[in-house]
Parts: C-alpha cells; structure tokens; sequence
C-alpha cells in the first residue's frame, strides 16, 4: 500500500469526524497566531492513533504554537511533524507497535498510517524497528531531532 492510499483511507476514516474549531480549551482561531498561549503536550502516552491523528488536525488548522514536552509516546508522536510543533530539547519520545488495547494484536494499516506522519530517519527506524516492537523504545530529543533535521526544537 502506498503512502496516498494510507492518506486516502485515513481521510475517509476521518471524514466529518473533526469539529471547526480550535482545540477545546486553547484560544480562538480568530486570534494572531504571534502572542497566542501555547498548546503544551507533556507527558503523553499516546492513546487510540484516529483520535490522535483528529487531535493532530484540530492543532494544525488552530495554527498556534504546540509545545512536546517531558514525555510523548505512541500516538502522541505523530504531533511532533505538526509545522506548529516543537520539541523540548530535554523530552523523551517512546515508539511502539500500535496494537489492539490489552493485547499483542497488531491491527492492520494503522503502522502505516502512523509511518505517514513520520519523516526521514525516524520513518526509516519506524518502518525497519519500532512498529515491530511490543515494547517501548525511547529515545532523547537530541536523537529524534538527529533522525528528524526538520524538527523544531522548542526554547527552553
């Protein structure tokens, strides 16, 4: 499967599933983007990967700055390619195998819709390593922003 058949079927999934709007609880989008509150991630876990990726959409058409902070793992991972995005120069991103919860179950496609958001290196260790993984695999910032040049790194 390709990478526009994954974004086809992931839009399709999503169709009319994203409220307008900004984010519950950030500012309006109607406000400057300079001088707006930050959405602040931290220590996120992740969670269902078509939440995230609604969650990701919301952000991105807000248009504010996002913040990854601490900790971002599983699904939370897909908010960091957000182009309002930064990343913490001390956070820990953690990657995984998506899998049905409870369970070792890897459902299918939904590595692949992850592996959509992911860029350079970090899709390449995605796709030969951490989708496999049941266990967490964590990384510093340092080295996602190494496997990731495009990351943008938040003041600190």
């Amino acid at each position: 499967m390709n990478r526009h058949s994954v974004l086809l079927m992931a839009a399709l999934m999503l169709a009319g599933c994203v409220p307008a709007g900004p984010p519950a609880g950030l500012p309006g989008a109607n406000a400057p983007t300079q001088g707006r509150q930050s959405a602040v991630i931290a220590d996120d876990r992740g969670g269902n990967v078509m939440a995230m990726i609604q969650r990701r959409n919301q952000l991105e058409r807000w248009g504010g700055p996002v913040e990854i902070r601490d900790y971002c793992g599983s699904a939370c991972t897909l908010l960091i390619t957000l182009p309002n995005a930064c990343l913490a120069p001390d956070a820990t991103v953690g990657f995984h195998a998506p899998r049905l919860p409870g369970t070792t179950i890897i459902p299918p496609y939904v590595d692949a819709i992850m592996g959509y958001y992911y860029r350079g290196g970090v899709l390449t260790r995605w796709n030969r390593e951490w989708k496999h993984s049941l266990e967490i695999q964590r990384i510093t910032a340092a080295e996602y922003v190494r496997l990731d040049p495009q990351t943008r790194v938040c003041e600190s």
